[in-house]
């Protein structure tokens, strides 16, 4: 019975991820379309006072997903970590399905190469399409695995060393996606991404994260 209530509670997050996705890129394609820009045309970026108003607004919609996103995992998740597990698989979701139907709508990304602007906060993110989607396929699959195992009788629990891995090698895919953003606010081009600094990150992050969980395989205890 658990493990068909994990797998109900799955498929309405992925079925939420894939909804909020095409909602997300139809007001991409509405904005850029409205301040006469096409995705070729990215960078270098607009000065905010030239949209008349709409930066405000487009920093406000990324505030106002990442809270929709959170709310699903708060409402799905019966424990903290349960919690950010089913908001780690909803942004997964939600982001690649984000890049599959700007692609159906406009022919973009043509390639996984393609850089794009990823996020305006604290300063503008930017980075190829396969990082992004990379970190959304780790987030994806250890948010499953949480509740999963759950759902045998045991629970995933980040020991301090586990947590400081997941901590710190977010930081440095912080790093990276940052990386550019002088660049970028200078009116620049990004040409470069710094993919040791990525894989670093995302190596970290994962050792982090599947320690946790095969300890959680490995304990014989019940939650």
């Amino acid at each position: 019975m658990e493990r068909r209530s994990i797998t109900g509670r799955a498929a309405v997050v992925i079925a939420f991820g894939i909804a909020m996705a095409y909602l997300e890129s139809a007001c991409v394609v509405y904005l850029q379309r409205a301040v006469g820009l096409t995705p070729a045309h990215l960078f270098p970026i607009r000065d905010a006072a030239s949209l008349q108003g709409l930066a405000g607004i487009e920093l406000g919609r990324e505030l106002a997903t990442l809270v929709m996103l959170a709310a699903i995992g708060m409402l799905i998740g019966r424990t903290p970590l349960e919690r950010l597990a089913w908001t780690s698989v909803t942004f997964g979701v939600w982001d690649i399905a984000y890049y599959l139907w700007l692609d159906v709508f406009i022919g973009w990304p043509t390639s996984p190469g393609t850089w794009d602007l990823l996020f305006l906060l604290p300063a503008p993110w930017a980075g190829p399409v396969w990082s992004p989607v990379a970190v959304s396929l780790a987030l994806i699959g250890f948010g499953l695995a949480v509740p999963a195992i759950g759902a045998s009788g045991r629970r995933v629990r980040l020991a301090r060393a586990d947590a400081l891995l997941l901590g710190l090698g977010g930081a440095v895919v912080l790093v990276a996606f940052l990386w550019n953003a002088g660049t970028v606010l200078d009116g620049g081009v990004p040409t470069t991404f710094p993919w040791p600094v990525f894989v670093a990150g995302m190596v970290l992050g994962i050792l982090g994260a599947a320690h946790a969980v095969r300890a959680a395989r490995t304990d014989g205890h019940a939650a």
